[in-house]
């Protein structure tokens, strides 16, 4: 079977020469267990969703952990979670042992990590793929099927469709961690926040309007936001700011990991019904975001992404700090360029101190400008 590449294998590579302990996060079906076996295939695989594995591992830790004398790949690790401590012994002893780890839930994994293995993991977040890594497979699909389909794994493989995908992916996945995490006792009203919060992709995060319409308090839905967030199933873009006197937005703008996983959540059944949509822009927007998270994050760095927007309604939709630089970008789902867009691009330097190095409009059109002050470039080409 011809496995897709995944541009964070380089930085996992690298961090294995120097770490015993290598641990991938992400959104469940995300391609970790894929990825984590395709790289280090002389490694012993045990699964801790299986229970008699897991079983094994609680009751003998050291025994289970002593099965091989190379290293082992523990796939979902967060089941154990005493294992990190026993982990921490054999790598302390010997640092040559080599442990790889897989978890879904960030925020288990990470409580975990802290205690036990700080200073002794490289930790990576694997989210579903980047258009760079499927660009041969896409090349030929319309904006509105990329946006639709989504990038997971499984519809990039084209081993399954959106259609069957993404309901049950709701109900066998999410449902299920939320549950276990949050002991959520009414489930619709989660889905109802789910939903809600699909609605409002690009905007800015407002807790205690999502409370008054949920039913549940604002205390509930920022609980509720955390898990989706260590689920990997939001991202929160945080806003661009220098002087805290200025009055600017200070909450942050809410985006899904994924369009495909986002358009069910909207009842978007179809391509043409996207394509009329009123938040085809939104998760046009959305997508162009999450892209820009995956490159950063895919060599192993931190997004380092905000967006900017005062009381002015002055907006940049993404602001991205590389190596110290600061670049601008405006994201356009229009096929067509409009002398408007480049409006607040234009300025820009007298909202935001810190030099702006680059100033880019991203569009879905074909014309493409890289010699001007404000550059022209379409979606596919971002990077």
């Amino acid at each position: 079977m011809k496995v897709i590449e995944r541009e964070i294998s380089t930085a996992i590579l690298k961090a294995i020469e120097y770490y015993s302990v290598i641990c991938v996060t992400g959104p469940r079906q995300s391609g970790k267990s894929t990825l984590i076996k395709h790289l280090f295939k002389s490694f012993t695989v045990f699964s801790l969703e299986d229970i008699d594995v897991r079983n094994f591992a609680e009751n003998d830790p050291i025994g289970f952990l002593n099965q091989t004398e190379e290293g082992m790949i523990l796939d979902e690790v967060q089941r154990v979670p005493s294992l990190f401590s026993y982990i921490q012994g054999f790598v302390d002893n010997n640092p040559k042992r080599k442990f790889i780890l897989s978890g879904s839930s960030n925020f288990q994994v990470m409580k975990s990590i802290t205690q036990s293995l700080a200073g002794r993991v490289a930790l990576f977040e694997l989210l579903p793929m980047s258009y760079n890594e499927v660009t041969d497979i896409y090349k030929d699909m319309s904006l509105d099927e990329i946006l639709f389909n989504g990038l997971y794994p499984a519809i990039c493989a084209k081993k399954n469709i959106p259609e069957m995908l993404y309901p049950f992916y709701v109900k066998t996945y999410l449902e299920k961690d939320v549950r276990e995490l949050l002991q959520v006792k009414d489930i619709m009203q989660f889905n109802t926040f789910l939903k809600l919060c699909a609605g409002r992709i690009g905007s800015v995060f407002n807790a205690s309007q999502l409370a008054n319409e949920v039913g549940v308090s604002s205390n509930t839905i920022t609980s509720w936001l955390s898990i989706l967030q260590a689920s990997y199933i939001v991202y929160l873009l945080q806003p661009y700011y220098e002087n805290f006197g200025k009055r600017l937005i200070k909450s942050p703008k809410l985006y899904f990991c994924d369009t495909g996983l986002a358009c069910y959540l909207l009842n978007i059944e179809s391509t043409k019904q996207l394509s009329r949509d009123k938040l085809r822009g939104a998760l046009f927007e959305n997508f162009v975001v999450s892209e820009f998270i995956k490159h950063r994050i895919n060599q192993g760095k931190e997004p380092l992404l905000y967006f900017y927007r005062d009381s002015n309604q002055n907006e940049i939709d993404l602001l991205s700090l590389n190596e110290g630089e600061l670049s601008a970008f405006e994201i356009k789902s229009s096929m067509t360029y409009n002398p408007v867009f480049e409006k607040t691009l234009k300025k820009s330097a007298s909202l935001i101190k810190k030099p702006i190095s680059n100033k880019t409009i991203i569009y879905a059109g074909d014309m493409e400008n890289n010699i001007s002050e404000i550059k022209l470039v379409n979606y596919k080409h971002l990077f």
